[in-house]
Formats: C-alpha cells, structure tokens, sequence
C-alpha cells in the first residue's frame, strides 16, 4: 500500500512542479512583454526598403528608459490613434535642412547610407528647422510618400518615443535585424 501512496504522491508532485514551471514562464512572458519587447506590424510602405507593409518586428521597449534615441534608430512612436515606426534623423538642438535630396544637419551634408538613390532624388526641399529641447526629427525610408516631421506628424516629443525596432520576425524569410 504505501508503493502506491509514494507513486500518487511523486505524481502529485510532478504536476505540481510542472503546473509551477508554466505558471512562472507566463508570469516571465508577460513581464517582458509588458516592460521590456513587444510587436508591431509596420503599416504602409513609408520605410520601404527598410521595413515593408505587413511585417512584424519586435521593438525594445526598455532601451529609452537607459538611454536616448540616436540618429539613425528606427523607432516605434505612440500617437492617440495609432503608432508610427520611423527613423530619427535629426537630434534636440540640431538644425536640419533638405536640399535637393541631401540632408544637411548643423549646416554639414550627412550621408544617408539606408537611403537608395531613388529616393534621395524624391525628397522635396525643407527647412531649415531646428529640433527643440526633448524633441526629434524622424522620416520615413521612403521619403517621397512618408508621413513625417516634415508633414503631418510634425517633431515627436521624446515622451511619444516608446522604443527601437530591433528584429524582423515575420515573415520568417525576412528574420533579421533592422538596424
């Protein structure tokens, strides 16, 4: 009788440690989802050819709280109505300006390297435009249709900033880094 006892009671006790295990990896799943990854399904084909309509990425939530955006990160910005995922181009304090489809920042030509040709040459004039104190300047990638701080979104307050899109994962044949 008590080979019996010990089979049920180790049994018991197997569930019990398994029901724990996947309790505690919900616990660890949500709390990185809540504080530290989440998704988002980039919409329209403003940052074509870097990110394309329909993939999903994973953006770091936690890397703003440490530190701040820097030029060239592509990030996930919170509006009322809907979030938008753009580069930062331009810091607080600095001015930018776009001359036929050069992009000069504090009066210095700075090399886009995420940029095609195609559309460097879309990009209309602008500025210039100094970026106020906790404030930046992003663009989408594909400058000719992008709603950005030069049209519509104006500049994004760092607040607004809720992280850097760091992974592509779906589709599967696009896994890679975004930066």
């Amino acid at each position: 009788m008590s080979f019996l006892a010990d089979t049920e009671t180790k049994k018991k006790n197997e569930w019990l440690e398994w029901g724990k295990a996947i309790i505690i990896a919900i616990v660890i799943a949500f709390l990185l989802r809540t504080f530290i990854f989440a998704t988002s399904i980039v919409q329209g084909e403003s940052m074509d050819p870097t990110l394309e309509n329909g993939e999903r990425v994973i953006f770091n939530k936690l890397v703003y709280l440490l530190d701040e955006p820097e030029r060239g990160d592509i990030v996930i910005i919170q509006r009322p109505t809907k979030n938008y995922v753009k580069r930062v181009i331009g810091l607080p304090g600095e001015t930018i300006e776009i001359v036929n489809g050069e992009l000069f920042i504090n009066g210095e030509k700075y090399i886009q390297t995420f940029l095609t040709e195609e559309a460097k040459l879309q990009t209309n004039n602008f500025g210039p435009v100094t970026v106020p104190d906790e404030q930046y300047f992003v663009m989408g990638d594909n400058r000719a249709i992008s709603k950005d701080s030069r049209n519509g979104l104006g500049l994004i307050q760092e607040s607004e900033i809720i992280g850097k899109s760091e992974v592509i994962i779906y589709p599967l044949s696009e896994w890679e880094r975004t930066q």
